[in-house]
């Protein structure tokens, strides 16, 4: 048998006339970044798990209000309760499963040694990390919207008890649910410059759920005024700036913060990593 192999299109160089490679578009650089995240199955089963948590726990958090209900103590709290926050609730978790998709998606080039073709392939290489933002963010805006359809069909009902379904045509609705898919995009950029900075997907993981979700509750524990200021500026209470503190029950929740500056401190979260990694990514050897 016999195979047929097509030579890499090629150039003249007006010059000398001799072919060099042709340089790849961005969009060429998009497409292959895009057909390896969704050509693995571990994205598809991270996407799934991203879904389930945000899903189930939305879902327990619903179910948790007939507690609250019964008890003579919290009851009166049902009425500051807002029902979007309660759809959003599993955004936490979410968190961790998208940041994993992030720093694997380029921490497991590296583990293959996949990260030298690819690298050859495009000389410049921060085309290459900028696909991978643009494709890790795509799918993340997708299972985050998925997610939060799915747990408001799957909550209305134990909602609609209370009198807590969130109004489709009220500004803190989409304020909360927009939120909610910037800040799953923000923590997939972040393990995705991490990872690149990093290049081991054991140290990008843990530095980002580390930072992400772990870092607000353990620091909250100390009663120290500068050590309250640096919590502030966390992701999660961060991000309880802007989504209000019921959201937040992992974390404090960013009462020091407008929510204009808790977006930006999350953009800069997602932002600071990307550039650095960036850096890193051209001066550093594959």
């Amino acid at each position: 048998m016999s195979t047929t192999v097509t030579a890499p299109e090629t150039v003249r160089t007006p010059a000398s006339g001799s072919p060099v490679p042709a340089r790849p578009s961005f969009l060429g650089i998009l497409r292959g970044e895009w057909i390896k995240l969704v050509s693995l199955r571990s994205t598809w089963w991270i996407l799934a798990t991203t879904v389930v948590l945000i899903t189930g726990i939305s879902l327990a958090v619903a179910y948790s209000l007939d507690a609250v209900a019964a008890d003579p103590l919290t009851a009166s709290g049902l009425t500051t309760t807002n029902g979007a926050d309660v759809v959003s609730g599993g955004f936490q978790l979410g968190m961790v499963s998208v940041a994993v998709l992030g720093a694997l998606l380029i921490t497991g080039e590296y583990s293959t040694g996949m990260i030298r073709s690819t690298l050859a392939a495009v000389p410049t290489r921060v085309p290459v990390l900028a696909a991978k933002a643009i494709a890790v963010a795509v799918v993340t805006v997708a299972a985050a919207t998925v997610s939060i359809g799915l747990s408001y069909v799957v909550t209305m009902p134990q909602l609609g008890k209370y009198d807590l379904i969130p109004a489709l045509d009220e500004a803190r609705t989409w304020q909360v649910f927009g939120g909610t898919v910037y800040f799953l995009v923000a923590a997939a950029l972040f393990a995705l410059g991490v990872g690149t900075l990093l290049r081991s997907s054991a140290g990008a993981i843990t530095v980002a759920l580390t930072v992400l979700l772990l870092l607000p509750g353990v620091l909250s524990f100390i009663s120290l005024d500068w050590v309250e200021k640096i919590v502030d500026y966390l992701p999660l209470p961060a991000s309880g700036a802007f989504l209000g503190g019921g959201q937040d029950s992992l974390s404090s929740t960013g009462e020091a913060l407008s929510p204009t500056t808790g977006v930006l401190v999350i953009a800069a979260y997602a932002l600071v990593p990307i550039i650095a990694g960036a850096v890193v990514l051209r001066r550093r050897d594959a």
